[in-house]
């Protein structure tokens, strides 16, 4: 069942590129985007976390942040982001729990048996912990609204 505007965001461990613990707490106190996209090194996932990229200075003038979360192993993640000079945080959900428990997964994605990816989805959280904007999109190829997670953030 995924999670919904008003609910309280799961606190989950995931491991960031650096192979470090990293908590959804450890985010607290700050409007936090968390952004899960299927896969890095394909073309609308790079796409989307450039343009993520290319908005956090306007996030950070909203004292907001971004991170991220894919199944890729923090390896893959951390040559993902130093590919495209990402400076959030990228976290492996590698076991595909935290996925699950927001938005669910593909199966067999990409039409490769046995392979589950994020569903590309959007949740922005807010001080207190609580989800005020939620996106999850069914078709991996669609990329979310950048405007709409914006507002949602001011």
């Amino acid at each position: 069942m995924a999670i919904r505007v008003g609910d309280k965001a799961p606190d989950f461990t995931l491991f960031d590129t650096e192979k470090q613990s990293k908590s959804l707490k450890d985010f607290a106190g700050k409007t936090t985007v968390v952004a899960f996209f299927p896969g890095a090194f394909t073309g609308v996932c790079t796409k989307e976390m450039c343009a993520f990229r290319d908005s956090l200075a306007r996030f950070n003038e909203l004292k907001s942040g971004v991170v991220a979360i894919s199944v890729d192993a923090p390896f893959s993640n951390k040559a993902f982001a130093a590919q495209n000079d990402l400076k959030f945080p990228i976290l492996s959900d590698y076991e595909r729990t935290v996925s699950k428990a927001y938005c669910g997964v593909h199966e067999d994605f990409a039409g490769l048996k046995g392979y589950t990816a994020a569903k590309r989805s959007i949740f922005v959280v807010d001080e207190q912990g609580t989800i005020k904007y939620a996106w999850i999109s069914e078709n991996p190829g669609v990329e979310p609204n950048y405007d709409e997670i914006l507002k949602a953030v001011s």
